[in-house]
């Protein structure tokens, strides 16, 4: 398991192990889930990846708005 410590600055550098891993780059987007007393760290998508990711999803039974208040 790697670790890091965050700096004064509030910063920390993701271990070379776990970004050559996980293919994570310089410059790459994240986004920070609280869970429980930790965190969960994210890479944003690029749109281009999204693409085609609700194909085949069944639509039919997605709730109506007239449902709330």
């Amino acid at each position: 398991m790697e670790t890091a410590t965050l700096s004064s600055k509030f910063q920390i550098s993701i271990p070379k192990d776990v970004r050559d891993r996980q293919n994570w780059k310089a410059g790459q987007r994240f986004v920070f889930i609280p869970k429980g007393v930790g965190v969960l760290v994210m890479p944003v998508p690029e749109l281009a990846e999204l693409k085609g990711i609700a194909k085949g999803a069944d639509a039919s039974d997605i709730r109506d708005r007239s449902d709330r208040f």
